[in-house]
This record gives C-alpha cells, structure tokens and sequence, in this order.
C-alpha cells in the first residue's frame, strides 16, 4: 500500500455485542486493511516509486510461461505486469467492487485475458496447480495495518499441505525495518498537535530535524516462516542537540534479487512519523535508548502507544 492511510470501509456485520462505530484496535482482527477505498487503489497506479520498482521486479522474477498468483490483487495492475510472460495468472481479490474493476481495467490491456480474477479470501484460497511466482503487496510501514505477514504465512502452510515442501517463488523476497529518532515540528499555524504522519521518500523535510542515524530493528525473510511479533531496544548516539519528541520509522521491501549483476529490486514505503508520549531533551553524544513492541498487522496506535525514549547515564552499557 502506498502512503496515505484510507479509512477502514465496513463491509462486515458488526462484531458481536459491539456497536458500531469501532475504534481500529477493536477492528483489527476483523476489519483492518480489508477494503481499501477504490480511489486509494486508483492513487497506487499513479505512485511512481511504487509501480517502476514493482514492474522491475516482476519483469526479472517471472520467466517465460511461468504460473503465477497474485494475492490481494487490488487492481490488477501487478497481475498484468507478470502476464507479459507469465502463462497463467490468478489475481485473488477479496473486495467485490475491486474484483469488477480489476475485470473492467484488464480487459483494455493487451495480456488482460491470461488474467483470472478470483473473488476470494487470501487466507483461503489456494490455486488448482503449483505456481511458481506468489506477488503479495499488503505491505504498510513497519509491516502494520495490512496483513502481509499473516498472508504470506498462512499461504505456505496451505501450499505445503497440497503441493508438498518446493515453495514459489515469493515477492516481496524480504523487508528491512528501520527506526529513527526526530525532532518534529508539531506546530500548524499556532495550534500544537501531536499527530502521526507520512513522508514522502526522496522529499526534503523542513519540520523533521534528524537527531541520529537510523538504525535497523528487524529483517523479515519471506522464505522462511515470519514471527509476527516485534520487539525491539535499541541504543543511538545523538548527534545533535535538540528533542526527540517522534520516531520516523522506514520499511525497505526486497522486491526481487538480481543474482547476476549482484543487487535488489527494493521499494521504499512513505516514512511514518510517530509523536512520542513523554518527549526527551538530548545533547549531542547523549546515548538514547529507545524501545517498542507491536504485532504485525496491528494498528498504527498499538506501535505508537508502545514507544519509550531515555537517556541513558554516563556510564550505563546497553545489554545486549
């Protein structure tokens, strides 16, 4: 999913004994990153980071007369791209009115046909014969919100079941999470809001002061089975006086490994800035220990409310 954060679209009866309307922390399970509104998919196409790497990547992982399966198709967009050589697609949607237009934007190009549209659950569904190329773009910042983790897990368990232990294929291959602390101007026009935001990569930011390096928290390898639960303490160095009242978090997703020429397909999500509670002044040389825990697939809150910043003493060493 690309940057802007869509409201959830209630497609589901209301979960038992709860009235609508629900808070996200109590959709989660049910409702969170199900349906995206159509003009968010309709935005994604017009993302330029996100469709060049995307079609890069699908252009070197899917081969002459490959089998391929798309989970979450959205609309369609990724599905076309590895038809161009694919012999077969299968484009799994579980949103009714993305699976029409997904039908109706397929059809005007010219490997729509190879194209089928399944209307189903990604957790359930399972194509009629082994593949050899699985897409799965459920991917928010810091793998939340969306269920990319969930799917993909899930997926390979069933595939397993029927087709035995050779797996396709998967892209994204691999993401890289990072953390960073910043000093974020909170000011707009004189009314002070803490709020969380998104930044564009490759964009200068005139309100973000960056008080350290980012550090790396976690790399979820797709191949192999994916823990969903994060938790991370970390220490930075600052270099530079300020206040850490915000973390900026930064997802890499390894869409394809180039083995011959020794390098990735990689696509950056929009940066996500989020306030932290209880801000920490800091000099430059001060060492900041910084810590949080979140589920993968979890709303943007229950990372927010679990982040924690301290100065650490002179003389304190950070365990390992």
């Amino acid at each position: 999913m690309s940057l802007m954060e869509p409201a959830v679209r209630f497609q589901r009866p209301a979960v038992a004994g709860t009235p609508f309307p629900l808070r996200e922390d109590d959709a989660e399970p049910h409702f969170l990153g199900q349906f995206i509104p159509l003009h968010y998919h309709h935005n994604m196409l017009m993302d330029a980071n996100r469709m060049e790497n995307f079609r890069s990547a699908i252009d070197a992982a899917v081969f002459d007369g490959a089998r391929v399966l798309e989970l979450g198709g959205g609309t369609g967009v990724l599905s076309c791209f590895a038809a161009k050589r694919a012999s077969k697609v299968w484009c799994v949607e579980f949103n009714p009115d993305m699976v029409e237009e997904a039908q109706r934007l397929l059809a005007f190009n010219e490997n729509g046909h190879k194209v089928e549209v399944v209307h189903a659950d990604a957790f359930e569904y399972l194509p009629p014969e082994p593949v050899d190329v699985v897409i799965c773009e459920m991917i928010h910042v810091a793998m939340l919100r969306e269920k990319q983790v969930e799917v993909i897990n899930a997926f390979k368990r069933r595939y397993r079941e029927r087709f035995g232990d050779r797996l396709p294929l998967f892209l994204p291959t691999a993401a890289v999470m990072a953390v960073q602390p910043l000093q974020q101007d909170y000011d707009f026009f004189g009314f002070h809001a803490p709020i969380m935001q998104f930044q564009r990569v490759g964009a200068e930011h005139a309100g973000s002061a960056e008080l350290a390096a980012p550090a790396v928290y976690s790399i979820l390898d797709f191949d192999d089975t994916v823990e969903r639960e994060i938790a991370w303490q970390g220490e930075f160095t600052m270099t530079a006086d300020g206040t850490v009242n915000a973390l900026r978090f930064v997802t890499k997703n390894i869409l394809a490994i180039l083995a011959a020429q020794g390098s990735t397909v990689d696509w950056l999500n929009d940066y996500l800035v989020l306030p932290l509670e209880a801000p920490v002044r800091v000099r430059a040389g001060d060492r900041l220990q910084v810590s949080f825990d979140y589920v993968t697939g979890g709303s943007l809150q229950s990372l927010a409310r679990s982040m924690q910043a301290t100065v650490l003493p002179m003389r304190s060493r950070l365990v390992a």
